[in-house]
C-alpha cells in the first residue's frame, strides 16, 4: 500500500507518534520531529483535536477519568486541554517534517479536524482506537479517498468488520489495521501478537503493529508476523514528563527499534530455495564420497576403501550403495574424490 512515497509492501512503514509529548512547546515539537528523523522514522503522526471536539466540559463524574490509568481523577476536558496540538502548528510541524523527506498526518478526532486536515492534503489518515465505534467518523475520513490507518485497541471482531465495511462502503479500500492494546503501558502477555497473522488472514488488508509496550522486542516479532506498519510514541526524554511521557521511546531507544525492524526486514527476505553466492561456495565444506585408501586397477569398490567424508568435491554420498561392488579402473591414491570416470 502507498502512505505518500512510502510503500509499505516494499519497507515496513515506521510512525512516530508525538501526542501529547511536545509539552505546549512549538520548539520542542519541531527538536522533536527533527530527532524523530535522526532516529529513523519514515513519518510524523500528530492527533487533531480541541477538548471540545473530543469531550464535554462536563463536571460530572462520568467525565473524569478512572480506569486505574496515571491519568485518573482528571477531567477529560482537562488532560486534553493540556495534551491537545495546537491547530495552527500543523502546517508548520508538517512543512518541517516533509522538508526532512518524512511523511507528516494525524489523527483526526472528528469532521471538523477531517476537513482541516484534508486542506493540508495529508498522505493518510488514521483512526484512533477509542474512535473505532465512531462509524460516521470512520466513513467521512475514509470518503476523503486516502489511505487509513485503525487502530484496533479496544475493538470486537464486530467492531473490526464494521470499520472495514465502513471504509467500503465509502469506496475505500486503502485500510491498514493495526494491532494495538490499549493499556499505557501494555504488558507484554497482553499483546497477542499471533493476531496479527489471522488478521492478515481474516480481512485480507495491510496490517501493522501500534505499540504501547516499553520493549522493542513487540515491533521485531509484529514484522516476522507480517506487520508492513509500526507506531510507536516518541519523546525527546521521558523525564520531561507529560501525558503520554510514561510510555513512550527516547531517541536512543527508537533508534534502536528502528534498527531491529530493519534487521528483521533483512532477515526476512522472500520465499526461495536458492542458494546464495556465499552458500554455494560452503557446499564445498559437505560430505562427498573419497577413497580412503590406496587401490589398484581392477580393485573391488567397498565401504573400506571408499567413505563419505568431507569436503564435497566427490560424488554425492547418495550413490555410495549404487557404486559399491563395481571395479576400479586404475591405481588411484588414497584422497581422491570419487567420480564416475574412475570406475569399470
Amino acid at each position: 500500500m502507498k502512505i505518500g512515497h512510502h510503500n509499505t509492501d516494499e519497507k515496513v512503514f515506521i510512525i512516530a507518534e508525538l501526542s501529547a509529548n511536545h509539552n505546549g512547546s512549538l520548539d520542542t515539537a519541531l527538536q522533536t520531529i527533527d530527532a524523530m528523523k535522526a532516529s529513523g522514522a519514515d513519518a510524523v503522526k500528530l492527533q487533531t483535536y480541541t477538548p471540545d471536539t473530543i469531550t464535554l466540559d462536563c463536571d460530572s463524574e462520568i467525565f473524569t477519568i478512572s480506569q486505574g490509568t496515571q491519568w485518573d481523577k482528571r477531567k477529560f476536558h482537562d488532560l486534553y486541554a493540556e495534551a491537545m496540538t495546537p491547530w495552527e502548528w500543523h502546517s508548520i510541524l508538517f512543512d518541517h517534517a516533509k522538508s526532512l523527506g518524512m511523511e507528516a498526518f494525524s489523527s483526526p478526532f472528528d469532521n471538523s479536524a477531517v476537513d482541516f486536515l484534508s486542506e493540508l492534503d495529508v498522505p493518510a489518515y488514521k483512526i484512533a482506537s477509542f474512535e473505532i465505534t465512531d462509524i460516521p467518523l470512520i466513513e467521512y475520513t475514509a470518503a476523503k479517498g486516502k489511505p487509513i490507518i485503525i487502530s484496533t485497541g479496544i475493538a470486537t471482531l464486530t467492531d473490526i468488520e464494521e470499520a472495514l465495511n465502513a471504509c467500503h462502503r465509502m469506496g475505500n479500500d486503502q485500510i491498514t489495521l493495526l494491532k494495538c492494546t490499549s493499556a499505557y503501558p501494555a504488558a507484554l502477555e497482553e499483546m497477542n501478537l499471533l493476531t496479527i497473522s489471522d488478521m492478515k488472514t481474516r480481512f485480507g488488508v495491510n496490517i501493522g503493529l501500534s505499540d504501547h509496550t516499553m520493549s522493542l522486542a513487540a515491533p521485531v516479532a509484529a514484522v516476522a508476523l507480517g506487520a508492513r506498519v509500526i507506531e510507536k510514541h516518541f519523546i525527546l526524554g521521558r523525564g520531561m514528563g507529560g501525558a503520554d511521557s510514561a510510555f513512550s521511546l527516547e531517541p536512543h531507544e527508537f533508534k534502536a527499534m528502528v534498527d531491529a525492524v530493519r534487521d528483521t526486514e533483512k532477515l526476512l527476505g522472500k520465499v526461495t530455495y536458492e542458494l546464495s553466492p556465499k552458500s554455494l561456495k560452503s557446499r564445498e565444506f559437505s560430505r562427498s564420497l573419497f577413497i580412503s585408501d590406496d587401490v589398484k586397477a581392477g580393485e573391488t569398490i567397498s565401504a573400506l576403501n571408499v567413505r563419505s567424508v568431507r569436503p564435497g568435491f566427490g560424488l554425492p554420498p547418495k550413490y555410495l550403495k549404487e557404486i559399491i561392488g563395481k571395479k576400479f579402473k586404475e591405481d588411484i591414491g588414497k584422497g581422491t574424490p570419487m567420480q564416475w570416470e574412475l570406475i569399470e
